[in-house]
């Protein structure tokens, strides 16, 4: 058994190996006008507690969870994204830069209506992206089960860390303009790419 700072390191390690990809997600989320940075920031903590949540149990009965059932969520990201691409579609034509305000006020008041339903669609997303984390969480887990609060706070950190990372790619002053403001064009081709990526695992189910 390792000492403690020993555990702390591998757990940063773990987590910053397994979300490197999530990163560009969040900046994604961050950077669309239609998306509260607090339902992408909650969404965020949520998916990453419930992958803990799901590495725990998985460890204490000692299940491996098939990768390519895993590899299935893929439908969540995918599908979000077609419906994305197709808002985009349906967008008026005319000056970009009128339909891009007219749309994010638009987008602001329905998005202060269904905040619940981003943070959930946010949290649906980053549990869909966790196929690697639940790879790697339940040997880790299993292997120390009593090092498990110390894992889960330093995930909750590092969810945190995240979300200032992604944050500051929207805010940074050359960056964070373009991101912001093609953002929402952006993020379907994002969740369409992380959908297609984690569904190519799912090959393994076919006969």
């Amino acid at each position: 058994m390792g000492t403690p700072l020993t555990e702390l390191g591998i757990a940063i390690a773990v987590f910053a190996s397994t979300n490197v990809d999530d990163l560009l997600v969040i900046a994604a989320f961050l950077a669309d006008p239609a998306l509260r940075a607090r339902a992408v920031v909650a969404g965020q903590f949520l998916g990453i507690a419930a992958l803990v949540a799901a590495s725990v149990v998985a460890a204490w009965f000692a299940l491996a969870i098939p990768e390519g059932w895993i590899a299935l969520l893929g439908l969540v990201p995918l599908l979000m994204g077609i419906r994305g691409l197709v808002a985009l579609r349906r967008l008026p034509g005319g000056d970009a830069g009128a339909a891009d305000d007219e749309r994010a006020r638009d987008e602001e008041r329905r998005a202060e209506r269904r905040l619940h339903s981003q943070v959930l669609a946010v949290a649906g997303v980053t549990v869909a992206n966790g196929g690697d984390n639940l790879g790697v969480y339940v040997p880790l887990f299993a292997a120390a089960f009593e090092r498990v609060p110390l894992y889960a706070a330093v995930f909750a950190a590092m969810t945190g860390a995240w979300c200032f990372a992604g944050h500051y790619l929207v805010s940074h002053p050359v960056l964070g303009a373009r991101l912001r403001r093609h953002g929402h064009a952006v993020l379907p081709f994002v969740l369409v790419a992380v959908g297609a990526w984690i569904l190519s695992g799912a090959v393994v189910l076919l006969p």
